[in-house]
């Protein structure tokens, strides 16, 4: 027989023979087996759904969804195609406008307008830029406002209307899209088209006054987290985001979120979410050159506001713009209306729209 062995260490001091000792080890070690087994059979599980899941196609679009991409068309840009809308309007008028949405949405954002400015202009039309909604969306791709600006300069061309007056009617992201087009426009680049008048909303002029979400900071400075980041955005975490700069009162409905949802995921825009966010950098590096446009043009210009804005809050940037662009005319909504005052407020949106467009 062998001498009692003491065991020690977690287990209380007791004294076991040597072959009830290699049997409580024994245990232990099968125990161990076992949840080293039921983390592999969690693992075999785990790995294709996340595999799945980081792959599963966009959603089926709405009947809403569907009519506005039928009732548009394609144009070629340098081998990428643009998706864009284009409706006659008013019998007996000449004016054209070309509407500019914002990140990270698409066109569809003028929806609810899209009717009130067919009855005032001859030509309505608005475009997704290259990275947004039906259009094209490179991976890989160095997006920038310079080639945003470029393609809406194709587009006009593509249209026959070069040589004619069109307005612009911008927000958020289109904003400073239009600020660089005013500054070609100011400067006659060669290319640029002939702008009648601007309108900008709730957009990020200027940076110093600018504050993007969180979000928008992990993803455009998240370095080599970014690409995990965008495969791992799901229809929740957008539509949390996207609630947050609308105002409490004006939420878009569960359909509004998923069409917005939608148009993002379609040819895998959440891939390239954060390439796209460079134009905040591009903001600060260009400030001067894209608020210089504004300060010194000679074009009519005014802003739509909703106060309720935390991408650009009251009375923060108001003063800003007021300052900087003192020649412009301004409209402030109501208290409650935030980000999106197209959609959060089209009556009150259009009626100051068209209220700056037949003042000249």
């Amino acid at each position: 027989m062998f001498p009692p062995l003491v065991l020690t260490g977690a287990r209380s001091r007791t004294c076991l023979p040597v072959d009830a000792h290699y049997k409580v080890q024994a245990a232990e070690w099968e125990v161990e087996l076992r949840m080293k087994e039921w983390w592999i059979q969690v693992g075999l599980i785990a790995v294709p759904l996340l595999a799945v899941y980081l792959h599963i196609p966009p959603p089926n679009l709405s009947p809403a969804l569907y009519t506005w991409r039928s009732t548009g068309a394609f144009f070629t840009y340098q081998e990428q195609r643009i998706f864009y809308r284009d409706s006659w309007g008013a019998v007996g008028s000449s004016d054209v406008v070309i509407l500019l949405h914002g990140f990270p949405t698409s066109s569809y954002d003028w929806y609810k307008v899209w009717e009130g400015l067919t009855q005032r202009f001859q030509r309505v039309i608005a475009l997704d830029f290259i990275g947004f909604g039906f259009s094209d969306k490179p991976r890989f791709h160095r997006y920038s406002i310079f080639e945003q600006a470029s393609i809406v300069e194709a587009l006009v061309n593509h249209l026959g209307l070069i040589d004619q007056k069109v307005n612009l009617l911008s927000h958020d992201y289109g904003d400073t899209v239009a600020q660089e087009l005013l500054y070609r426009y100011e400067h006659r680049r060669q290319g640029h088209i002939n702008i009648g008048s601007l309108c900008l909303s709730n957009g990020g002029i200027f940076p110093e006054t600018h504050h993007p979400r969180l979000i928008q900071k992990l993803l455009k400075d998240g370095g080599i987290f970014s690409p995990v980041l965008t495969r791992l955005m799901n229809f929740y975490f957008f539509s949390k985001g996207i609630g947050e700069v609308f105002g409490p009162y004006t939420q878009p409905s569960e359909t509004e979120y998923w069409d917005m949802w939608t148009a993002l995921r379609t040819n895998d825009g959440n891939l390239v979410v954060d390439s796209i966010l460079q134009y905040i950098n591009q903001r600060k590096k260009h400030r001067d050159r894209w608020v210089g446009a504004l300060s010194n043009t000679s074009v009519p210009l005014h802003l739509i506001y909703g106060p309720l804005d935390p991408v650009n809050p009251h009375p923060e940037f108001l003063d800003q713009f007021k300052k900087h662009i003192p020649k412009s005319t301004f409209t402030v909504l109501d208290d409650h209306i935030s980000h999106y005052p197209q959609l959060e407020d089209p009556t009150g949106f259009l009626n100051a729209y068209l209220n700056f467009i037949n003042s000249f």
